[in-house]
């Protein structure tokens, strides 16, 4: 497996969650969203910028940076879904259905970045292969 297509296509789809979460802001700034609305929209947004400059460290055989793409890619699709499911979360049904695009993109990310090639490039206390 190509380890430089693997990371191309996870800077691809965290822009992807960058653009969403940008054109969030738009939606919200137009609607007159909420406080939480605001927040969140803010917080996925810099989290993406973040996550694409980890994905540059990565893609250059930071494993540091490997283990913290890994952890989000997990934890975050959780906290979506558990925002999904929240009956008096404060998210408009909108924004919900952001977030569920934005869960399936860093699941995807998710999925790449598990498989056993990609894992044993960066090895634990070893050299990177």
């Amino acid at each position: 497996m190509d380890n430089n297509l693997n990371w191309s296509v996870v800077r691809a789809l965290f822009v992807a969650v960058l653009v969403i979460s940008i054109a969030t802001l738009g939606v919200a700034a137009v609607v007159g969203g909420t406080w939480v609305v605001w927040l969140r929209g803010a917080a996925v947004a810099a989290a993406s910028v973040w996550l694409i400059a980890l994905t540059g460290q990565a893609a250059g055989g930071k494993r540091a940076a490997y283990v913290r793409i890994r952890f989000v890619s997990i934890a975050a699709p959780i906290g979506i879904v558990l925002i999904l499911l929240a009956p008096d979360s404060g998210y408009p049904m909108w924004m919900k259905a952001e977030q569920g695009v934005v869960g399936v993109l860093v699941a995807a990310v998710a999925l790449i970045v598990n498989r056993r090639a990609v894992r044993e490039a960066y090895p634990k206390g070893g050299k990177l292969r």
